[in-house]
């Protein structure tokens, strides 16, 4: 494709790098034919390759973005299932998250919306404010219907029935490993996950520890920033971003580190492109070295081997790839190999290529799109007749579980229950 951008806009280290993406861009179209939005709206518009030409038009004018161009850039999910289609390597993430930080500096949005997503990037990262959140949702949960927005009837349908208890094992401290010690790693706690779901953390420790890693939780870990990095809020996400960075440069100077290990997709995708983010910062250097670092639970497991994997059912597992793991992260064999290893039948959808509708806060501002694409996963994933549906990423696991009878649960926990670990919480009666 080509640009015209003057040598003024590619001073710019973020032009500069959308201008190489742009110019990598040779309008095939493989995209569209993988594109969720696309594949419902039909509008080219909403598909990766009329939202290139949006951001182009966009970028290369200085303009102010109308409500059209917000319109569309909005819908786009950022499954980036456009990268692994593209033929042409067009790193579509880092030109989308560049249109929503200069759409959130130009573009003034409505009162509401401008509210509402200031009220999630203000209570969703910090897990002490979202169970709060959480427990009025579940008291206001009854008026659902006198609420005229579909976005905050979308809020409170996210609130579970019962939110867990704090666990202790989210705060800092060291935990050994079980037998001779194969690795250090810290383990990245999360934010929205550590309201919704502790027994993912509380599991994925046990499966590190049985397998001879020593766990550390750092000090002054936190919300990864992936939740406002996409919301276009660089300056929140960041900040959250450069904390995480100091506490684990903190333990990679001192004890030393392995791995930085992660446990949800979302999160992971974010922290692995750190060095990115960060590449014309003071903390460039830390920043790559901890992106490097950076794996998730499934690539940590495959490299240390399942040991005495026999202690689970043999359940049939229905295989979610989260969208963050399969397209962000390219991880996509070792999750569905290590639950084969550990004796489940593992089935996969059709079009697991297609997103469930969740990416990140998409579900709580785009509700409709989310609901088609919600109801689209859970339909190929009860074809499948599973005993119980297994995902990687927190945010994938409410999507599905609030549109199936099916139990949801995390493929750490699996893994950890299949090596002697409990069985998982939410698989009571599953086995039947």
């Amino acid at each position: 494709m080509q640009t015209n951008f003057t040598p003024e806009q590619l001073a710019d280290p973020t032009t500069a790098r959308s201008n190489e993406i742009l110019r990598s861009c040779v309008h095939c179209g493989f995209c569209t034919a993988t594109c969720p939005t696309y594949k419902l709206l039909g509008d080219e518009l909403d598909s990766p390759r009329g939202r290139i030409y949006l951001i182009k038009d966009m970028l290369e004018n200085n303009r102010v973005p109308d409500s059209k161009t917000v319109g569309h850039i909005d819908r786009c999910l950022s499954c980036l299932s456009c990268m692994t289609t593209c033929p042409s390597g067009v790193h579509y993430m880092h030109l989308v998250d560049h249109a929503r930080e200069y759409i959130e500096r130009t573009y003034r949005r409505p009162p509401a919306e401008r509210a509402l997503r200031w009220l999630l990037a203000k209570i969703l990262p910090y897990p002490g404010r979202f169970r709060l959140a959480l427990r009025a949702a579940r008291i206001a949960h009854p008026f659902r219907r006198l609420m005229p927005d579909a976005r905050l009837r979308a809020m409170l349908d996210m609130a579970p029935e019962k939110i867990p208890p704090v666990s202790r094992n989210d705060a800092p401290q060291v935990l050994p490993a079980q037998g001779p010690r194969r690795r250090r790693v810290a383990l990245l706690i999360g934010c929205a996950q550590r309201a919704l779901n502790t027994d993912i953390n509380d599991a994925t420790i046990r499966l590190l520890r049985r397998h001879g890693c020593e766990v550390v939780i750092p000090q002054g870990v936190g919300c990864c920033g992936a939740l406002t990095h996409h919301m276009g809020r660089t300056g929140e996400s960041h900040a959250m971003a450069a904390a995480n960075i100091r506490a684990l440069m903190a333990e990679l100077d001192g004890g030393g580190l392995d791995a930085v290990v992660i446990n949800t997709s979302g999160c992971g995708t974010t922290v692995k492109d750190y060095g990115h983010m960060f590449q014309d910062d003071p903390l460039a250097g830390d920043a790559a070295r901890v992106a490097a670092l950076a794996r998730d639970i499934t690539e940590v497991m495959a490299d240390l081997g399942l040991r005495d994997a026999s202690h689970a059912e043999p359940l049939r597992v229905g295989y979610h790839a989260a969208c963050s793991l399969q397209h962000g992260q390219q991880v996509r064999a070792a999750p569905k190999e290590l639950l084969a290893q550990a004796g489940f039948t593992v089935l996969e959808p059709r079009d697991s290529h297609i997103c469930c509708g969740s990416a990140g806060t998409y579900n709580l501002m785009q509700p409709e799109i989310s609901g088609q694409l919600k109801a689209r996963k859970v339909e190929t994933l009860e074809a499948l007749e599973p005993q119980v549906i297994s995902a990687g990423n927190i945010g994938c696991m409410m999507q599905i579980g609030s549109g199936t009878g099916v139990p949801v649960v995390h493929t750490a926990e699996l893994l950890d229950w299949a090596t002697g670990g409990p069985q998982p919480r939410g698989l009571a009666g599953a086995e039947g």
